[in-house]
Protein backbone atom coordinates (compact mmCIF):
# COMPACT_ATOMS: atom_id res chain seq x y z
CA UNK A 1 0.00 0.00 0.00
CA UNK A 2 1.56 3.47 -1.23
CA UNK A 3 1.35 6.53 1.20
CA UNK A 4 -0.38 9.63 -0.09
CA UNK A 5 1.48 11.37 3.16
CA UNK A 6 3.73 14.95 2.06
CA UNK A 7 5.15 14.94 5.27
CA UNK A 8 9.15 15.48 5.25
CA UNK A 9 11.77 15.48 8.11
CA UNK A 10 15.25 16.77 8.42
CA UNK A 11 17.60 15.00 10.48
CA UNK A 12 21.02 16.81 11.30
CA UNK A 13 23.29 15.28 13.53
CA UNK A 14 25.88 17.68 15.04
CA UNK A 15 29.43 17.42 16.73
CA UNK A 16 29.44 19.75 19.17
CA UNK A 17 33.26 21.26 19.51
CA UNK A 18 34.96 20.91 22.85
CA UNK A 19 33.43 23.25 25.61
CA UNK A 20 30.43 24.78 23.26
CA UNK A 21 28.37 22.51 24.79
CA UNK A 22 26.33 24.98 26.94
CA UNK A 23 26.73 27.34 24.57
CA UNK A 24 25.39 25.33 21.88
CA UNK A 25 22.41 24.48 24.31
CA UNK A 26 21.41 28.14 24.32
CA UNK A 27 20.92 28.37 20.46
CA UNK A 28 18.66 25.82 20.88
CA UNK A 29 16.36 27.68 22.52
CA UNK A 30 16.44 30.05 20.29
CA UNK A 31 15.94 27.50 17.08
CA UNK A 32 13.21 26.18 19.59
CA UNK A 33 11.42 29.63 19.57
CA UNK A 34 11.68 30.66 16.36
CA UNK A 35 10.48 27.36 14.90
CA UNK A 36 7.43 27.51 17.34
CA UNK A 37 5.82 30.37 15.42
CA UNK A 38 6.19 27.87 11.94
CA UNK A 39 2.62 26.75 10.62
CA UNK A 40 4.01 23.63 8.63
CA UNK A 41 5.94 22.72 11.59
CA UNK A 42 4.39 19.20 12.68
CA UNK A 43 7.90 18.45 15.59
CA UNK A 44 11.23 19.88 17.02
CA UNK A 45 13.36 19.48 19.31
CA UNK A 46 17.08 18.86 20.21
CA UNK A 47 18.39 15.46 21.79
CA UNK A 48 21.73 14.82 23.21
CA UNK A 49 24.43 11.97 23.43
CA UNK A 50 27.13 13.51 25.10
CA UNK A 51 28.67 15.95 22.84
CA UNK A 52 26.34 14.71 19.77
CA UNK A 53 23.18 16.70 18.53
CA UNK A 54 20.35 15.22 16.88
CA UNK A 55 17.50 18.03 15.76
CA UNK A 56 14.08 15.97 15.51
CA UNK A 57 11.77 17.49 13.25
CA UNK A 58 8.96 17.09 10.70
CA UNK A 59 7.31 19.43 8.38
CA UNK A 60 3.74 19.12 6.86
CA UNK A 61 5.56 19.22 3.05
CA UNK A 62 8.81 20.68 1.53
CA UNK A 63 7.44 24.00 1.26
CA UNK A 64 7.27 23.54 5.15
CA UNK A 65 11.08 22.81 5.72
CA UNK A 66 12.35 25.46 2.78
CA UNK A 67 10.63 28.27 4.96
CA UNK A 68 12.02 26.65 8.62
CA UNK A 69 15.82 26.79 7.17
CA UNK A 70 15.52 30.40 5.90
CA UNK A 71 13.73 31.43 9.19
CA UNK A 72 16.63 29.80 11.30
CA UNK A 73 19.09 31.12 9.13
CA UNK A 74 21.12 33.16 12.05
CA UNK A 75 21.41 30.76 14.27
CA UNK A 76 22.40 27.97 12.09
CA UNK A 77 25.10 30.17 11.42
CA UNK A 78 26.08 30.72 14.98
CA UNK A 79 25.48 27.03 15.36
CA UNK A 80 27.57 26.21 12.42
CA UNK A 81 30.88 28.25 14.10
CA UNK A 82 30.98 25.83 17.57
CA UNK A 83 29.58 22.94 15.91
CA UNK A 84 29.63 20.47 12.29
CA UNK A 85 26.67 18.68 11.03
CA UNK A 86 28.40 14.85 10.79
CA UNK A 87 25.02 13.29 8.95
CA UNK A 88 22.24 14.96 7.25
CA UNK A 89 18.90 12.93 6.34
CA UNK A 90 15.90 13.99 4.63
CA UNK A 91 12.80 11.75 4.63
CA UNK A 92 9.55 12.00 2.95
CA UNK A 93 8.01 11.18 -0.21
CA UNK A 94 9.19 11.07 -3.81
CA UNK A 95 7.22 14.56 -5.00
CA UNK A 96 8.16 16.64 -2.10
CA UNK A 97 11.81 15.08 -1.91
CA UNK A 98 12.03 16.51 -5.17
CA UNK A 99 11.16 19.66 -4.15
CA UNK A 100 14.14 19.46 -2.07
CA UNK A 101 17.00 18.56 -4.09
CA UNK A 102 18.05 21.35 -5.95
CA UNK A 103 17.47 23.79 -3.22
CA UNK A 104 19.38 21.45 -0.66
CA UNK A 105 22.16 20.19 -2.84
CA UNK A 106 25.20 22.32 -0.85
CA UNK A 107 24.17 20.50 1.80
CA UNK A 108 24.56 17.28 0.72
CA UNK A 109 21.81 15.56 2.41
CA UNK A 110 20.65 11.99 2.06
CA UNK A 111 18.07 11.42 1.04
CA UNK A 112 15.49 8.42 2.26
CA UNK A 113 12.27 7.85 0.10
CA UNK A 114 8.76 7.42 2.11
CA UNK A 115 7.28 4.42 -0.27
CA UNK A 116 4.62 2.83 2.64
CA UNK A 117 3.35 4.12 5.56
CA UNK A 118 0.44 6.21 7.09
CA UNK A 119 -0.31 9.37 9.21
CA UNK A 120 -3.45 9.98 11.22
Amino acid sequence: MATNDTCVTICPYFQVNEGKLNEFRALCEKFVELTSAEEKCLYYGFSFCGDEVHCREGYVDADGLLRHLENVDAPLKEALNIAGIVRLEIHGPEQEIARLREPLSALDPKYYVLEYGFRN
